[in-house]
């Protein structure tokens, strides 16, 4: 790995999908929290709403009334070269990622240019693992998927609980994910995307672990669990079918601190049983509709991309993640918790994910990592001070 000085670049961090629902939440972020000297700039297909971003960012902070505009579109791979070429490190909001991200991956890759987004996508995180995770290693470009509530939470709240068990030794996890939030439009098409291609997901997934090498002597797991009854977190256990599991598993096969042999599974934690039977029917059912083209495309008109909760809602939203963990004879629970999820949260992170890469000094990382790898104890400081709970629980 020889990373290309990117120092002379034109702007430390460029924010792509700006005037999305999730991108201008974001770019609020950066106008309020963005350090002094940080060189940041908005991105989109769109200058008009670029424009109009700006100036509602420029209430939040009078210094965003300078902030450069730049035009890209997803489908235009030349301007997609430029703009990565242009900034130390690129997030990006546009989805769903499978449909318009990898251009952006690969530009990123080329250039050596660091890159967060928000996927939730499996297929396509394994997709560009396989056709760029070479090409990241070579330029020292760190291609971060996931840096939303899929998966920060989850993978810095492992890597936290991990850390307070004994070293060298078995561990096991189990998390439990409560929440009262809503989704947005984005969303909702990026998860029918999944759901409607479980034969190219599993592909793929077959595909990267060809390519991809195994931890030497060790044993990493991130079995579907069955669910379960959990006194420790009085919840019933709903075994939840997203990514985390698996960018925990990879953390947990780069980083030898999680042991000679690691299992985590992951639920969705619900009170009372007739909630957890109506859920997992539920799951059932979104995943059978989104196999038809004409229920797929009924779904997503409930909801269009763009379209999301409002601020009265998010105010009232919160999170809360419990980990519950043995090793070496050890046994505790630790909790991340914040408020809404799957935005305000979400944009939170995603923007502290990027401002940890360009300013932050962090292990000497480069290909396809997750956050635990790549930003690890930095990035959950980061979050801490920003108003996201760590803590332990019992033990």
């Amino acid at each position: 790995m020889r990373r290309q000085d990117t120092s002379g670049r034109d702007h430390d961090l460029v924010l792509y999908g700006a005037t999305g629902f999730a991108g201008a939440l974001t770019a609020a972020y950066l106008a309020a929290h963005a350090p002094q000297g940080c060189r940041w700039a908005l991105a989109g297909r769109n200058t008009a709403k670029l424009e109009r971003l700006r100036d509602e960012l420029t209430a939040i902070n009078p210094d965003c009334a300078e902030l450069p505009l730049l035009r890209a579109d997803s489908g235009d791979p030349h301007a997609l070269r430029a703009l990565a070429a242009g900034t130390r490190v690129l997030a990006t909001t546009v989805g769903p990622y499978l449909l318009h991200g990898e251009p952006l991956v690969a530009a990123c890759a080329a250039a050596g240019t660091d890159y967060v987004d928000l996927t939730g996508e499996p297929e396509f995180i394994d997709r560009m693992y396989v056709r760029h995770d070479a090409t990241a290693r070579a330029s020292g470009a760190r291609l971060v998927h996931a840096c939303g509530f899929d998966s920060v939470p989850h993978d810095l709240g492992v890597l936290f609980t991990v850390g307070l068990l004994p070293e060298g030794v078995p561990v096991r996890i189990d998390g439990f994910v409560r929440t009262n939030a809503t989704f947005s439009g984005g969303t909702l098409a990026s998860a029918l995307t999944v759901a409607s291609r479980p034969v190219a997901m599993a592909r793929a997934a077959r595909d990267r672990q060809r390519a991809e090498p195994r931890p030497a002597g060790r044993t990493v797991r991130a079995p579907f669990g069955p669910p379960l009854r959990s006194g420790e977190t009085r919840t019933w256990g709903v075994p939840l079918p997203t990514l985390d599991p698996q960018v925990i598993a990879r953390s947990a096969a780069a980083l030898d601190r999680y042991g000679p042999d690691f299992r985590y599974r992951h639920y969705a934690g619900v009170r009372r049983l007739p909630l957890a039977v109506g859920g997992t029917v539920g799951v059932g059912a979104l995943c059978a509709l989104a196999q038809v083209p004409a229920a797929r495309r009924w779904l997503s008109r409930r909801l269009a991309p763009g379209d999301g909760p409002g601020p009265e809602r998010r105010a009232h939203s919160w999170f809360r993640v419990r980990f519950v963990a043995s090793g070496g004879g050890e046994r505790l629970i630790t909790e991340v918790s914040g408020g809404d999820p799957g935005y305000d949260e979400t944009a939170k992170m995603l923007a502290e994910s990027a401002l940890s890469l360009a300013f932050d000094d962090l292990p000497e990382t480069a290909g396809q990592v997750t956050t635990a790898v790549a930003m690890g104890d930095a990035l959950t400081a980061r979050l801490q001070d920003a108003g996201i709970t760590f803590r332990v629980v019992q033990g």
